[in-house]
C-alpha cells in the first residue's frame, strides 16, 4: 500500500466529474451545475495476463481486484495473493494480481478457461472505449422532437411494464416507445442490462426495431445502456438517475438526447433540441 493518505476531496475527485444540465420544469427551465459519477474500465491482470475488464467507479482498486478474485474462485484466502500492484500508481485503471505458486497451480484450469479481454496491461481508458464503439455505432439521426409534457408522460407509463416489481420489488424495467410515445416493447429483469436487451430483442425478432425512438430506463444510464440504445436506433434515453460521465460522453458523441428524472422535472444533459418546452 502507498504511504500516502488519500483525502476525502481527492477521493471524490476521482469518483465524480462536473457536468451541466438544463432542468426542465412545468414553469421554467434552469441551467444547472451538477456532478456525475465516473465510470471507467478496470483491467484485472492475473500473472501478467488480463483476466477480465470490468466497468467501475474509480477507487478501492486493490479491494475490487481481491473481491473479484474471491468471487471467481481464483483465491480462497488473502494468503493466496502474493501482491496486488497498481499500474501508474494509485490513480490506475489496471490492477495486477500475483498469486502464490501453490495457489496458481490449483487454479490454472480456471485461468486457462477464461478468454482474455485484452493482452494490454496499460493505457486503457474511457476515451478508447468511445473510439472503439464508434466503429460499431451509428448516430441515430435528428428526426425526433417530443414535448416536455410528453416525455414526463412516457416516464409515468413505465409503471405499466413493472408487473414483476409489484411482486418482488427488485426488478428493473425498460420501456421502449415509438415516435408517438406509445409503448411498443417492455421487459423486466433482475439486471438492468438484461431488461434492455430483452425489450430491444422483442422488437428485433419481430422486425419492428425501426419503430423504436425513446427508451425509458428504471435505472441510471451507464455507457453500456447508451451503447445498446444506440445500436437499436433510439434517439432519446430517459433514466431514473443521472447518467455516468462516460455515458454522457458517448451519448454526446452520437448526438443522442440523454435525460434523467428529478421530482416533477427532467434534467437534459445533451441533445436538448429534441425536447420542446413551451413557456406557460
Amino acid at each position: 500500500m502507498s504511504g500516502q493518505t488519500m483525502t476525502e476531496t481527492t477521493k471524490f475527485d476521482r469518483m465524480l466529474e462536473p457536468g451541466v444540465a438544463h432542468y426542465y420544469l412545468p414553469k421554467k427551465v434552469i441551467e444547472t451545475d451538477l456532478e456525475l459519477i465516473k465510470e471507467e474500465p478496470l483491467a484485472i491482470n492475473i500473472q501478467g495476463k488480463t483476466h477480465a475488464t470490468v466497468m467501475r467507479t474509480p477507487g478501492d482498486e486493490r479491494a475490487h481486484a481481491a473481491g473479484f478474485c474471491l468471487a471467481e474462485g481464483i483465491v480462497d484466502h488473502p494468503e493466496d495473493i502474493r501482491d496486488i500492484a497498481l499500474c501508474d500508481g494509485e490513480d490506475s485503471n489496471v490492477a495486477a494480481v500475483m498469486l502464490t505458486p501453490e495457489r496458481l497451480g490449483r487454479v490454472s484450469s480456471i485461468l486457462e478457461g477464461k478468454s482474455y479481454v485484452s493482452q494490454t496491461s496499460c493505457g486503457i481508458c474511457g476515451r478508447e472505449i468511445i473510439d472503439d464503439l464508434g466503429e460499431i455505432l451509428t448516430p441515430p439521426g435528428q428526426t425526433l422532437q417530443i414535448t416536455f409534457e410528453g416525455a414526463m408522460a412516457a416516464v409515468g407509463k413505465l409503471r405499466t411494464v413493472q408487473q414483476l416489481r409489484k411482486r418482488c420489488f427488485s426488478a428493473h424495467a425498460m420501456a421502449i416507445f415509438n415516435r408517438d410515445l406509445e409503448i411498443i416493447s417492455g421487459a423486466e429483469d433482475a439486471g438492468r442490462h438484461n431488461a434492455l436487451d430483452k425489450a430491444i430483442g422483442k422488437l428485433f425478432l419481430d422486425a419492428r426495431l425501426s419503430e423504436a425512438a425513446v427508451a425509458v430506463l428504471s435505472s441510471r444510464a451507464s455507457y453500456e445502456m447508451i451503447q445498446k440504445s444506440a445500436r437499436a436506433g433510439m434517439e432519446v434515453v430517459i433514466s431514473m438517475a443521472r447518467p455516468t460521465a462516460l455515458a454522457l460522453d458517448l451519448g454526446k458523441s452520437l448526438g443522442m438526447t440523454l435525460a434523467s428524472v428529478r421530482d416533477d422535472g427532467l434534467y437534459v444533459y445533451t441533445g436538448r433540441e429534441r425536447i420542446i418546452w413551451t413557456k406557460p
